[in-house]
Parts: C-alpha cells; sequence; structure tokens
C-alpha cells in the first residue's frame, strides 16, 4: 500500500491564488494590513511551485499569516 494520502492538489492561476490569499488574510482580523505578491517558483521535490512573498506583516500577524499561506499552498499548485 504504497499510496500518496496527501490530497490532489487544485491548479490555479495566479490570480486565482492572489484572491485566495487577498480573502484569507482579509477574513482574519491580524492579517488584514499584510501586504503580499504570489511568485511563481521552480517546482520543488514537495510539488510547491509558488509562494507568497510578503512585504509588509504587523508583528502580531507573523504567525498567522505562515499558517494561512501554508494551507493554501498544501491545497493548490500552480496551473501550468
Amino acid at each position: 500500500m504504497d499510496r500518496d494520502i496527501a490530497p490532489e492538489r487544485i491548479p490555479a492561476t495566479i490570480k486565482e491564488l492572489q484572491a485566495r490569499v487577498a480573502a484569507a488574510f482579509g477574513r482574519h482580523p491580524l492579517c488584514r494590513d499584510v501586504r503580499f505578491d504570489v511568485v511563481s517558483t521552480p517546482r520543488t521535490r514537495s510539488g510547491a511551485n509558488w509562494t507568497v512573498s510578503m512585504s509588509t506583516i504587523p508583528p502580531d500577524a507573523i504567525w498567522e499569516a505562515s499558517e494561512l499561506v501554508a494551507d493554501i499552498q498544501n491545497a493548490y499548485i500552480l496551473a501550468a
């Protein structure tokens, strides 16, 4: 039983990823002032091929913003 138990990631465009990250930050009261950009990256061993570059993060939102981004990265892959 060598099955990958991780769910299949959903393909999304950069614009779709930006919208999802913006919505997640907008829903969290500590993260509403986070300024970010979604950036395409080379594919890694784990399959990730995009990341979020955060330029402005309130000090009390660092952990929450990182957790939100990690959750979204686990669910989506950048569409080719």
